[in-house]
């Protein structure tokens, strides 16, 4: 009988295919670029599940939160996206807005706030993307399917991480609407990338995996925990 934790850990390669030959990128960024930085994940995440099963202890997806685990993905492009794209920084600035911004650009290479650079985002959802304001800026968004922590309590099986799409659009204010929550809800009010925004996104795609399941989801990540 296969071991289906063990077959998990392994992330699913990408599709040599899936990188869109005609998307607009600014600043230097490649699609080269992105498949590196998404293939390093995938070799990371893979690394770390293999250890921690051999100690028992269950994936990263299985034990972290799904919010957390998302803003693991998308801090590890923002680290590993600049390795490969010599004109992208990760902002120096703690907290900074935004997360690549150009190299040389600002002092010391961080900015408080600024227009111009790439936001990353990582998501299970296939729309709906959050933030906490409506930016003028580029948007890039890595979409992804996982077990989360979540998925125990609904005796959901194991299945290994992939990433279902990456999607990037220079975005403007009528791009977003703010997003409410529910009176139980504790989360911070957010703003979502509304339909005219979405179809910036989809149209500008930069990476679509073979299996379009995922990115056909029509759910909303009202909240992604």
């Amino acid at each position: 009988m296969p071991d289906f934790e063990l077959v998990a850990s392994t992330p699913e390669p990408l599709d040599a295919d899936g990188f869109n030959p005609s998307v607009m990128l600014p600043y230097g960024l490649m699609t080269t670029h992105i498949q590196s930085a998404m293939e390093e994940f995938l070799e990371f995440l893979g690394f770390i599940n293999v250890q921690l099963l051999g100690r028992k202890i269950p994936r990263l997806e299985r034990f972290l939160m799904p919010a957390n685990f998302s803003s693991l993905v998308g801090e590890f492009m923002n680290v590993s996206i600049p390795k490969y794209c010599p004109t992208l920084v990760k902002n120096r600035y703690h907290n900074g807005h935004p997360d690549l911004i150009p190299q040389g650009m600002f002092p010391n290479d961080g900015v408080q706030y600024a227009h111009e650079g790439i936001e990353v985002k990582a998501s299970r959802y296939a729309r709906g993307w959050q933030g906490h304001n409506p930016e003028a800026i580029w948007l890039m968004v890595f979409s992804f399917e996982a077990n989360s922590a979540n998925d125990a309590n609904k005796n959901l099986p194991a299945r290994p991480f992939r990433f279902a799409g990456v999607f990037a659009a220079k975005l403007d204010l009528e791009d977003w609407t703010y997003a409410g929550r529910s009176a139980t809800s504790r989360r911070t009010i957010t703003a979502s990338v509304n339909p005219t925004g979405l179809q910036k996104m989809q149209v500008n795609w930069v990476y679509k995996a073979s299996n379009q399941l995922m990115l056909d989801d029509t759910r909303s990540p009202v909240e992604e925990t």
